[in-house]
C-alpha cells in the first residue's frame, strides 16, 4: 500500500476527514476534496502532511460532471495516479416527502448517486490500466431495507441506488483487479442525529469506526471482497 494514492470526496471535515487520515496511515498520498469548506480542507491536508505523507486540496462540485472529470485529472497530474476512491459526499434533506419539490429530488440524487457514478467512471481508466483499484462508496445503514422513509425519501432512494451501482460495478470490474464495496454508517457521534429522540451517544459509532472499515477494504488482503455492503451501525435498526 505504500505507493498507493487515495482520493476522498468531502474530506474537509467529519467522516471524510477521518477516512482521509486513516488512509494516510497506509498510503503514499491522500487527495482531499471539498466544495465550499476550503479552510477545513486545508486543515485536513495539514494533518496528513504532518504524518509525512503527501496531500493537497482539490475543489469541485460533484453535481457537475465536467468538474468531476477536472477533479480526477487534477489529482492524477498532482500524484500520478488514483488507486483508491472513497465516495464520501452524501448530503441529505430532512423534509416530509409530500413537501418535496422536483428540484429537491434532483439535487439529492445528483450528488449522492450521479456524483458518485461520475467519480467512479472517471477513475476507472487508470485503475484498469494498472490492474488494481479500490472503490468504496459511503452508504446508509438502512439502504437495503425497502421500507418507508417519510422524511428522507430522496436520500434513502439515492443510497439504495448506490447499493445497486456498487454491485454492478463490482461485477464488471472484477476482471480488472478492481474491487467496489460500500460502507454504510448508522447514526454516528458528531453526525446528524434526530432531534426528537433520546439517544445514548455511547451506543453510537464514531467517524473512526467507519474509517477503519474503509481502510480494511482497501488492503491487499481484501482483493476478493467485492460487492459487499459493510454496515457500521451496531444494532441500530437491526
Amino acid at each position: 500500500m505504500e505507493s498507493r494514492v487515495a482520493l476522498v470526496t468531502g474530506s474537509a471535515r467529519g467522516m471524510g476527514r477521518a477516512i482521509a487520515l486513516a488512509l494516510a496511515e497506509a498510503c503514499a498520498a491522500v487527495a482531499v476534496h471539498y466544495r465550499s469548506d476550503a479552510a477545513g480542507a486545508d486543515e485536513t491536508v495539514a494533518a496528513i502532511l504532518g504524518t509525512g505523507k503527501g496531500s493537497a486540496a482539490f475543489r469541485a462540485d460533484l453535481a457537475d460532471e465536467a468538474e468531476v472529470t477536472a477533479l480526477v485529472g487534477a489529482v492524477e497530474r498532482a500524484f500520478g495516479r488514483i488507486d483508491i476512491l472513497v465516495n464520501n459526499v452524501g448530503p441529505f434533506l430532512v423534509k416530509a416527502w409530500y413537501e418535496l419539490s422536483a428540484g429537491d429530488w434532483d439535487a439529492l440524487l445528483r450528488v449522492n448517486l450521479v456524483g458518485a457514478f461520475s467519480c467512479m467512471k472517471s477513475v476507472l481508466p487508470g485503475m484498469r490500466r494498472r490492474k488494481w483499484g479500490r472503490i468504496i462508496n459511503i452508504g446508509y445503514s438502512r439502504a437495503e431495507q425497502l421500507g418507508a422513509f417519510p422524511t428522507i425519501a430522496p436520500y434513502a432512494a439515492a443510497k439504495t441506488g448506490l447499493v445497486i451501482l456498487t454491485r454492478t460495478a463490482a461485477k464488471t470490474e472484477a476482471g480488472h483487479g478492481i474491487t467496489v464495496n460500500m460502507v454504510s454508517p448508522g447514526l454516528i457521534r458528531g453526525g446528524a442525529l434526530p432531534a426528537d429522540k433520546n439517544i445514548d451517544p455511547e451506543t453510537l459509532g464514531s467517524f473512526e469506526d467507519v474509517a477503519r472499515a474503509v481502510l480494511s477494504l482497501t488492503s491487499e488482503g481484501a482483493a476478493k471482497i467485492t460487492g459487499t455492503n459493510v454496515i457500521v451501525a451496531g444494532t441500530w435498526k437491526m
